[in-house]
């Protein structure tokens, strides 16, 4: 007989908690229960929407024994005082990225829900992409030998399509722009297949969109192994864009939106094409939360990763501002 579903509460009410709450209805492991935000109107509708409880108050859910985790789309700067508050209650969370606006308090978080022995669990889906874990395992297999070098670029078009008001929007927010907002998520799949970065050098500029934060980023990345990548990313593009190659002694791999995945082996001509399944990446980030709360297992991206993932951001966000190379070590030494 299979485990009931996992009763999560989703708390702060947006555009972000919309895509993972249909994500949860496309899945048998979890069912909202309930949900919180301080406007009236949106915590109505979205409960109309997803047919689960508007609680009066974050209290009230984390009263509520019945419920098992949180699925936290509340912005970055309270992103502490809310897990806080979970771990606290026994609960365990989802929350969304990036973990915090500083290293410290990412780390902070991370530690709480240790201490409390509750799941955390942070939402990066791209590395879960049929793709690039297709090139994770030629890579494990020992068949890229050695990497040398990565290049990437992550683009979409903004221009009139958010609010300025909002906080994802707003250098208070979301500190260094799109770095932070996008490029995260091909930090994160770098990370995943050539491993940890020690510095980063950046370039920032704000070219198209209205508002006070940068919409293009440059990052040249050193990794651990001294292999060397490069990230692009952009608010300010004609169109939606994604593209990721890696490169090996042996072997490279060309992924894009438009042509898919190609491989080419040391000594051949000409690119194979690699048919790769789209998956449902944030269903099964979902799902694999649940069974960890389920389990007490470890979450293949959680606090601690997503702290180290955040200092990457922040260093290059640091190069950009004074003009050096900035050593990842020295972020997570001092927090910022």
């Amino acid at each position: 007989m299979s485990e009931a579903p996992l009763r999560v509460a989703v708390l702060g009410m947006g555009w972000w908690s919309d895509v993972l709450s249909d994500a949860i209805k496309r899945s048998d492991e979890m069912e909202i229960a309930a949900c919180f935000t301080r406007s009236e109107d949106k915590r109505q509708a979205f409960a109309k929407k997803y047919g689960c409880r508007a609680a009066a108050s974050y209290e009230e859910i984390l009263n509520d024994r019945s419920i098992a985790g949180i699925i936290n789309t509340t912005p970055n700067n309270v992103h502490l005082e809310t897990t806080r508050q979970a771990a606290e209650a026994g609960k365990h969370v989802f929350l969304d990225k990036p973990i915090a606006n500083t290293v410290r308090e990412g780390q902070e978080i991370a530690q709480v829900c240790k201490k409390a022995g509750v799941v955390l669990a942070l939402g990066y889906q791209r590395r879960r992409e049929h793709h690039f874990r297709w090139i994770k395992s030629e890579i494990d297999a020992g068949r890229f030998g050695k990497l040398v070098q990565a290049e990437c670029n992550i683009s979409r078009d903004r221009l009139g399509q958010f609010d300025l008001s909002s906080w994802r929007y707003t250098a208070a927010g979301m500190p260094g722009g799109v770095m932070l907002q996008i490029g995260i998520h091909y930090i994160d799949v770098l990370e995943f297949l050539m491993g940890p970065i020690k510095s980063v050098s950046a370039r920032l500029a704000h070219l198209v969109l209205p508002g006070d934060n940068p919409d293009v980023a440059n990052m040249i990345l050193q990794h651990e192994n001294n292999a060397l990548s490069n990230l692009t990313a952009s608010y300010a593009s004609a169109s939606e864009f994604y593209m990721m190659n890696i490169y090996g002694k042996e072997a490279s791999a060309y992924y894009d939106l438009f042509s898919g995945l190609r491989h080419l082996k040391r000594g051949e001509k000409t690119a194979r094409a690699i048919a790769t399944e789209k998956n449902d990446t944030i269903r099964e980030e979902l799902e694999e939360f649940a069974r960890c709360a389920r389990s007490g297992g470890q979450p293949e991206t959680d606090g601690f990763w997503a702290a180290r993932n955040l200092a990457v951001i922040k260093a290059g966000a640091k190069s950009a501002r004074e003009g050096r190379v900035v050593e990842v070590a020295e972020i997570l030494a001092s927090g910022e």
